[in-house]
């Protein structure tokens, strides 16, 4: 299948490294299942980091921007389908990435359409314009599924997972007893100060920890900047225990904590790192909980099993270890994407493996 990928190379372009998250974790899976694969060839940085269209600034270079995008995107795409007809365009896209009626002249060449976007629990509106026009969407959360229904779109629940060529074991020392990577936000200040004070030597890495409500709550000497992709994933073999929080976003007007299945509790047992997360049901369709990775559900039940698990190394090897098998048998991008092309009615592997960068 020859296929036109068009996405930001990370979710997080605002940190302002050099990373390549959803490459590795969809572009590069493609790959592997023998698809032919062409690249969208522009810089999105910008356009991913201007998505609210409520701010006038923002609404203002989305106007401007978005048929610019668009244009470039159809006419990659129309010279790429003239050399060798395209079976799929498929996309990690916000309404300020394309006009609904690129879409539609996509779809109008024969080319099947199928858009990729993971933050639905709380910016569904982001997506809201362009979704009814794809003739697919890929949604890993399940609360939003019927959402999709709703606003006229057809959605294929298709959960996170991690991509086993990049997210792997390192054989390193392990420094860390506890360690955290990601962003501080909500409640996960607070939480990483009851650790501390409960005595538990943690560690965290990532963005915004000196903002207002992390900075005083969170002593800086545990903080470091965000790491680059490689130095995420080696992390997760240098520290004993890795920690995930499963909040996403807390309503003002409802005070209702929203929990989500996350790519990192895919990427931490994927990197063969022992992995502690917020307990959501859903983690039940993909480990077997207390085995395969632990839950908690409350932060003192957290700090109670980090110090259980810190004092019993072989119990926590035990875990470790049946984590990333776990997650090389069923938790691969590969096969999520695999799985996916089928419901499409799409070849879901394909002859040989090639990728090239389109240019103009």
């Amino acid at each position: 299948m020859r296929i036109f990928y068009a996405s930001d190379t990370t979710p997080n372009p605002f940190m302002g490294l050099e990373s390549n998250i959803w490459r590795n974790n969809l572009l590069l899976p493609m790959m592997d299942l023998g698809h032919e694969v062409l690249e969208f060839d522009y810089d999105m940085s910008e356009t991913f980091q201007k998505l609210d269209d409520l701010q006038p600034e923002i609404k203002a270079f989305i106007d401007e921007n978005r048929p610019k995008v668009t244009s470039a995107l159809l006419d990659q795409l129309k010279t790429a389908h003239r050399k060798k007809p395209v079976d799929l365009f498929f996309s990690y896209f916000y309404d300020s990435c394309i006009l609904p009626e690129g879409v539609d002249e996509i779809k109008s060449m024969g080319i099947t359409t199928a858009n990729w976007y993971c933050n639905g629990l709380n910016m569904l509106r982001y997506v809201s314009e362009i979704s009814p026009r794809y003739d697919w969407c890929l949604v890993p959360e399940k609360d939003r599924i019927q959402d999709y229904f709703d606003m006229g779109a057809r959605p294929i629940y298709c959960q996170e997972a991690a991509n086993p060529d990049f997210y792997k074991p390192y054989d390193l020392p392990v420094e860390f007893d506890v360690t955290f990577v990601g962003q501080a936000y909500g409640e996960r200040p607070q939480i990483v100060r009851y650790l501390l004070d409960r005595g538990i030597d943690l560690k965290v890495w990532g963005p915004r920890w000196g903002d207002t409500g992390a900075e005083g709550v969170v002593p800086a000497d545990i903080v470091a900047g965000p790491l680059e992709d490689l130095d995420l994933v080696k992390m997760y073999s240098r520290s004993k225990i890795n920690i995930g929080f499963s909040s996403v976003w807390q309503p003002v007007d409802t005070g209702e904590r929203i929990l989500q299945v996350r790519l990192r509790d895919f990427e931490v047992p994927m990197s063969g790192g022992f992995y502690m997360v917020e307990y959501i049901e859903e983690l039940e369709e993909f480990y077997a909980i207390g085995e395969e990775i632990v839950c908690y559900s409350s932060r003192e039940e957290l700090a109670d099993k980090i110090e259980y698990y810190l004092e019993h190394e072989d119990e926590r090897e035990k875990i470790r270890k049946a984590g990333h098998e776990r997650c090389l048998r069923d938790h691969t991008w590969q096969k999520r994407l695999e799985t996916s092309f089928e419901k499409m009615g799409l070849p879901g592997r394909g002859k040989s493996s090639l990728f090239s960068r389109f240019k103009r």
